[in-house]
C-alpha cells in the first residue's frame, strides 16, 4: 500500500487519531511511500505547520525506516541536509543522488551547482 502525503502527515502528526491509527495499521502491514511525497510532506510541515527546517529531519526522518522507499539513504540525507542548510528540499533530494547514487545533476543554479562539486 502506498501512502500518500496526507497519510503520512495524520500520522506524524496525529492530529487526527482515527486517521493516525489506520495510517500506523497500514505500516505496521507494510507500506511504501515516495521521495516526491516526502518532498510535499517537507512543504506542508514548514508552510503549513510552521515547523522549523531544523526539526524536520528530526520529525520525519524516522518513517523513512518504516516504510518502504526506493533508496530510503537518499531521502535520509536529503532531510539532514534540508535541517542543515539552505537548499530547498527538492534540491537537498539532487545533492543526496549525486553523493549517493553518484548521479550526475546538471543546472544552472549557480549555488547547487558549486555544491555538488564537492
Amino acid at each position: 500500500m502506498t501512502l500518500d502525503t496526507n497519510a503520512i502527515l495524520r500520522y506524524l502528526l496525529n492530529d487526527i487519531p482515527e486517521q493516525a491509527e489506520k495510517t500506523a495499521q497500514l505500516i505496521e502491514n507494510g507500506s511504501k511511500s515516495y521521495p516526491e511525497i516526502i518532498a510535499e510532506v517537507v512543504y506542508v510541515l514548514v508552510k503549513l505547520y510552521s515547523v522549523p527546517r531544523e526539526k524536520i529531519s528530526e520529525i520525519v526522518a524516522p518513517i523513512t525506516y518504516e516504510i518502504e522507499f526506493d533508496n530510503a539513504d537518499v531521502v535520509r540525507d536529503a532531510l539532514s541536509n534540508y535541517s542543515r542548510t539552505k537548499f530547498d528540499f527538492v534540491d537537498c533530494l539532487l545533492i543526496a543522488r549525486n553523493q549517493i547514487l553518484g548521479e550526475e545533476i546538471f543546472t544552472f543554479d549557480k549555488k547547487l551547482a558549486n555544491r555538488l562539486k564537492k
